[in-house]
């Protein structure tokens, strides 16, 4: 029987397994390349890649180039949704590896600024880029591959290991500096401790590719790709098909502004000599870390909530409750009260915002049918996440140094965002209880609620 109605095989129960170890592994690895870079953006890159003179101007530079990732996504997101919609979820996730490992790889090698001038800040804008339009295959292709593979009543639980990888890469990537930082002086530091961390991706490339290789491709989409007729490509049937999906996905994506308003725009609230708090740089390189270990623990258990209740009042919950704890979170940092801004932190973007994305990367996919499903998830997702890049900036210009009421003015503005992303929750249909082979039908129903008791049972 198919995974949607219980009855597997001893081999059949390990294919979920193996998809869910595989998405857990390779976001793991991939997100690492993703994060160690913004690490280096702001710890060590404006100094070695940009001109002396003046450091604001090379800090905005610096992270000016980690934006251009964002830039790329939704390019590449259009590319590696077609090549998984087409070529096979399999088959994209290597792909997006390579691409990821190698440009890593090759952040490590760039000569400095003072070697080669303005080509090292070509070069790594350029490989910047390539990383952007990598990882944007990477989530939308592995939560497709666990999803249809997994038991029924079990997706959300099983998808959500991809986002548990995503969560570790961040962990990784931020424990790979620390030590390297605490143990090494400026100079050797800045001369060559920084491109470990990138040397590392080639570790990544070898032992994503070993993993990947081994995982097949769902059933599901091998009987798509045997029964599919001549089509237009997957961006347009998905714009087509499921264009109110897409919208309504790239809005739910907009609740990523939690992590903006508490790791980037509160870190510079907090630590800017313009607003006048000067709370230690160092409280901020340890709340993403508490925050995603604590969110490591969450995630499952949430994911698994989602397959019990549904996906809409997670996606609801987890937006206005992480979105209404900004105003507490800001007016902390403003007091200058560092415990109750790090417990704040952590109950609104290692809590709260778990919820939500415990849920996203199941129910992304269960609004798409198989056929667009990589490209109908990778096109909302990076194209959302495109748009939460610019916040920071909207946020400073609208709140900037010297500006009163600062908790006000950004919290209501995030707590507005998340309200959109509440709204289009609930505006979208339930699908925790569709069968895997109906998902993206108009007409789809879902079962009722005691047969899908029985049979998530029986999956167990």
């Amino acid at each position: 029987m198919s995974s949607d109605t219980g009855g597997r095989s001893a081999e059949s129960r390990g294919t979920p397994r193996k998809a869910a170890a595989s998405g857990w592994i390779g976001s793991a690895l991939e997100y690492y390349d993703w994060f160690v870079y913004a690490q280096a953006a702001a710890l060590v890159f404006p100094t070695i890649f940009f001109p002396e003179g003046d450091p604001t101007v090379a800090l905005v530079s610096s992270l000016g180039t980690y934006a251009v990732g964002y830039i790329a996504r939704p390019i590449g997101a259009v590319v590696l949704g077609h090549w998984g919609d087409r070529r096979g979820r399999k088959n994209v996730l290597v792909l997006a590896m390579l691409l990821m490992g190698l440009s890593t790889f090759a952040v490590a090698l760039l000569p400095t600024y003072h070697q080669v001038g303005m080509l090292a800040p070509v070069l790594l804008v350029l490989l910047r880029f390539v990383q952007g339009f990598a990882v944007a295959g990477e989530l939308s292709g592995a939560s497709a591959m666990i999803v249809e593979q997994a038991p029924f009543g079990r997706r959300g639980y099983y998808a959500s290991f991809s986002l548990h990888g995503t969560q570790a890469g961040q962990v990784i990537a931020a424990a790979m500096f620390l030590p390297l930082s605490a143990f090494l002086s400026d100079e050797a530091f800045d001369a060559w401790g920084w491109r470990v961390p990138f040397l590392l991706s080639a570790v990544v490339v070898f032992a994503g590719y070993l993993i990947r290789r081994r995982v097949a491709e769902s059933a599901l989409f091998e009987e798509e790709r045997r029964q599919r007729r001549p089509q237009r490509a997957p961006i347009v049937q998905a714009l087509r098909e499921s264009g109110a999906d897409v919208l309504r996905a790239t809005c739910m994506t907009l609740v990523n502004v939690i992590g903006v308003v508490v790791s980037v725009f509160g870190a510079a609230y907090a630590t800017q000599p313009g607003y006048g708090i000067e709370m230690d740089k160092s409280v901020y390189l340890w709340i993403p870390v508490v925050a995603n270990l604590v969110a490591l623990l969450f995630i499952p258990w949430f994911a698994n909530l989602s397959d019990r209740f549904g996906r809409r009042p997670l996606m609801i919950i987890g937006s206005l409750g992480s979105g209404s704890l900004s105003y507490a979170y800001l007016w902390s940092v403003g007091q200058g009260n560092v415990l109750l801004t790090v417990a704040l932190a952590i109950l609104a973007w290692g809590v709260f915002y778990q919820v939500w994305n415990a849920t996203f990367a199941s129910y992304f996919q269960e609004l798409f049918p198989a056929r667009t499903r990589v490209t109908g998830f990778a096109i909302a997702q990076n194209l959302g996440l495109a748009i939460t890049a610019f916040l920071p900036s909207t946020f400073a210009l609208l709140a900037p140094p010297g500006s009163a009421n600062v908790p006000l003015v950004v919290g209501s503005l995030c707590f507005g965002i998340t309200v959109l992303g509440a709204v289009a929750a609930w505006s979208a249909r339930e699908t925790h209880r569709i069968p895997l082979a109906d998902l993206g039908a108009k007409d789809a129903r879902p079962l009722p609620k005691e047969e899908f008791d029985r049979l998530r049972a029986h999956s167990r």
